[in-house]
């Protein structure tokens, strides 16, 4: 067995980002990742703003300016200003050039076409000037980022139309096992409902994918080489839920030595989810995930999500880490490294109960996987946890 650590660092050293992009509009980006990084074509703002509705002043040393015009937004100006003269002026407008400064209108008395200020406003007074929030030319968003809403509306208020994107790579999906039965139909004694399957297609769509292919199996050697064989000849990424133990008819192991995958890891000390494989052929990459369904997921948001964000080149691969107080106490007498299901609530985080890998309602409520490093045996309250939130 090999620690967490080394099972993500190995996943690191084998995964290669792909090479191939895709342009898309804009506004069908949203979750996927920037292939190329963007240079601002224009300046933002591209002209001097005005910050609210007041007006645009040419500062002297008088509170009285005299009013020579309007500019509403979306208006160009033609205006000069002189010292002591003023446009009225509505928020998001072009400021003239020859005014240094806006003063909302709340702080102004007007007599006609005069107006009289509270107090004298500072040069650059609640005026947005050129490239204030981002110069021509300069970094706007990195090579590998994840595209979110806030980026989408950048580039648009960049007013590009299509942005060079990885490819989606596709990952297929192959579930084990003669207990299992499809929903909908009568469930016979000693099977079960099959639910891994929807399960992680659900974990992929909430990356912005869709699996490539779904494939069901029974527990023979010949069934699961045949689907397993078709899956690498057109999957980018196959995440095979059960089989990989070492039973008398787990056969996903010796499927996959038969066709040539190379193993790079099989078991990791965590709990739960031990026997988990990862392999690869060619450019396919294939982990073999616990077939307990808490197992499967907990595996699939730990080492898939970070496979598949590699794979697209992502700056910051895998579910977001950071750490929090305990509102508990926690024991490890496992000597494993443990993943825990958790509820974050304000400033701490709560293992939840039903923490067995065959339980996913626990995972219902979670936002979070509490982890504690195998050579740790008790957290006392309060103290602080690495956790994973989950998306």
């Amino acid at each position: 067995m090999i620690s967490v650590a080394k099972a993500l660092a190995i996943l690191k050293a084998k995964v290669t980002p792909g090479t191939t992009s895709e342009r898309i509009p804009v506004e069908d980006s949203l979750g996927r990742i920037l292939f190329e990084a963007i240079l601002a074509p224009i300046p933002l703002p591209p002209f001097r703003q005005s910050v609210m509705d007041g007006y645009a002043l040419h500062l002297h040393d008088s509170l009285e300016y005299t009013v020579v015009g309007e500019v509403k937004t979306g208006d160009s100006h033609p205006y000069v200003l002189q010292p002591g003269e003023a446009v009225r002026i509505f928020t998001g407008a072009w400021v003239p050039d020859t005014a240094n400064a806006v003063m909302m209108q709340e702080k102004v008395n007007v007599q006609e076409n005069m107006i009289v200020l509270s107090e004298n406003p500072s040069e650059g007074n609640q005026i947005r000037e050129i490239g204030q929030q981002i110069k021509k030319g300069a970094l706007a968003l990195s090579k590998g980022m994840t595209l979110n809403p806030s980026a989408i509306g950048l580039l648009k208020s960049f007013g590009i139309t299509e942005v060079s994107v990885t490819k989606t790579p596709k990952v297929s999906i192959l579930v084990t096992g003669n207990e299992l039965v499809s929903a909908g139909n009568a469930l016979p004694p000693g099977k079960i409902y099959e639910s891994n399957s929807t399960l992680m297609a659900a974990a992929l769509q909430q990356k912005g994918m869709q699996p490539h292919k779904i494939r069901q199996v029974p527990d023979s050697i010949e069934a699961t080489k045949a689907a397993l064989a078709e899956l690498l000849e057109t999957s980018d990424v196959i995440l095979v839920s059960g089989g990989i133990s070492v039973g008398d008819y787990d056969f996903v192991g010796k499927a996959l030595t038969h066709l040539g995958v190379q193993e790079h890891f099989y078991k990791v000390a965590q709990k739960p989810g031990k026997p988990l494989y990862f392999g690869s052929k060619d450019q396919t990459y294939v982990l073999g995930l616990p077939g307990n369904p808490a197992s499967t997921l907990t595996c699939l948001y730990v080492y898939g999500y970070s496979l598949i964000d590699q794979l697209c080149g992502r700056n910051q691969p895998g579910l977001t880490s950071l750490e929090l107080p305990t509102a508990m106490e926690i024991k490890n007498p496992f000597g494993r490294a443990l993943f825990l299901k958790a509820l974050v609530e304000g400033n701490r985080v709560t293992e939840l109960t039903q923490q067995n890998s065959s339980m996913v309602l626990s995972f219902t409520e979670a936002n979070a996987l509490i982890y504690i490093p195998e050579n740790c045996t008790k957290v006392t309250s309060g103290s602080l946890v690495k956790i994973y939130l989950l998306p």
